[in-house]
């Protein structure tokens, strides 16, 4: 190992981190909108909302993420309709074609970890919302909301990390992120190993400090999981302690 080169090669990629965490943050971001929407769809009643929730969810999971960058950046530039829209001048570059694959796949897996977070609210706590006069809105917002959150948390943490890791795709379609940069290097000085070793470093850091901040969430969202703490009983004067 030539330490010189780590060194150096950790300065190249650490200038693409920005990239990655803009492109992870804005999908998460975006799809979690997205997500609760089709959750909401799913649990609606409605038939048409309803198929056409399963429909996108079949759709995006059963696909690869690859084949989705593809189509949006290459296959949107095909339809006159689309290149003379007011959207063109934002899907015409090739970030925010990233952003657009990322968050509609990363919706279609978050709405069912939403979905099963709302069915595993107690029904005995909603027919107690309503027996203390809660409307609907209230209901949602302090009791199935809070509570789906909860339950919902550690698979939605595990799909937060894999959007940071699928990030590295977005370099097929020239961004620049850690493994565009990691690529580049490559290319330049044909030492795989030592470039791939720095660069799934720095992804292991991302997705560590993401894990620690999903647990510290977990942690304040759950009260009455954590210990107790021991009653101090004071010892009054002249008593053995």
């Amino acid at each position: 190992m030539d330490w010189n080169f780590l060194s150096e090669t950790f300065v190249s990629l650490i200038a693409a981190i920005p990239l990655t965490l803009s492109l992870a943050g804005l999908s998460i971001l975006f799809g979690a909108v997205l997500a609760l929407g089709l959750a909401m769809a799913r649990l609606s009643g409605i038939p048409a909302l309803d198929g056409f929730a399963r429909f996108y969810v079949f759709l995006f999971r059963g696909t690869p993420l690859l084949v989705q960058i593809f189509l949006i950046y290459y296959g949107l530039g095909q339809f006159p309709a689309v290149r003379h829209s007011i959207l063109w001048p934002i899907l015409r570059q090739p970030y925010w074609c990233a952003v657009l694959a990322l968050t509609l796949n990363t919706a279609a897996y978050a709405s069912e970890i939403i979905r099963g977070g709302l069915l595993s609210v107690p029904h005995g706590q909603i027919e107690a919302a309503r027996a203390c006069g809660m409307g609907r809105f209230m209901q949602f917002r302090r009791i199935i909301w809070p509570l789906a959150i909860r339950q919902a948390l550690p698979g939605y943490g595990n799909e937060m990390i894999s959007m940071v890791k699928a990030t590295s795709l977005a370099s097929i379609i020239t961004l620049m992120e850690v493994t565009g940069v990691a690529a580049k290097l490559i290319s330049e000085t044909y030492r795989a190993i030592e470039v791939f070793i720095v660069a799934g470093a720095i992804y292991l850091a991302i997705n560590f400090l993401l894990t620690r901040l999903v647990q510290l969430l977990e942690y304040w969202l759950s009260p009455h999981l954590r210990q107790p703490r021991p009653l101090l009983i004071p010892t009054t004067q002249g008593e053995a302690p």
